[in-house]
């Protein structure tokens, strides 16, 4: 099972940037799509950003779409996200992930479809 290891958040203040990076453990990686998700306190994990596995194609949710974008560096087995113009609202535990079992061309939003996660970074926004 491809290891996923985030790295990247912290603490910003509203309007500020952070670049998160998830690093997988073996070089299949780049046959996988890859995507974030997050998890706020008390609410569900949701959808944030996926990269198909050349990098092609991107989808992003709509909350997010114009401030953050998500890059691949299949020679670093590394998938990035940049994230500016940070709000409160984007306080979450974020995670990356990778779909290991269905088609790396394609975009997947749906946790269910994820099959390998990393263990998850902290990002908290102040106002």
């Amino acid at each position: 099972q491809v290891q996923l290891m985030e790295s990247g958040g912290g603490l910003v203040q509203a309007g500020g940037s952070l670049r998160l990076s998830c690093t997988a453990s073996e070089r299949t990686f780049e046959d996988y799509s890859r995507g974030w998700f997050r998890q706020a306190p008390g609410r569900e994990r949701e959808f944030v950003a996926a990269i198909t596995r050349t990098g092609t194609i991107t989808h992003y949710a709509d909350y997010v779409k114009g401030r953050f974008t998500i890059s691949r560096d299949n020679a670093e087995n590394t998938v990035y996200l940049e994230m500016n113009s940070l709000e409160p609202e984007d306080t979450a535990v974020y995670y990356c992930a990778a779909v290991t079992r269905y088609s790396g061309s394609s975009i997947w939003t749906t946790t269910r479809m994820y099959g390998s996660w990393g263990q998850g970074t902290q990002v908290t926004v102040s106002s």
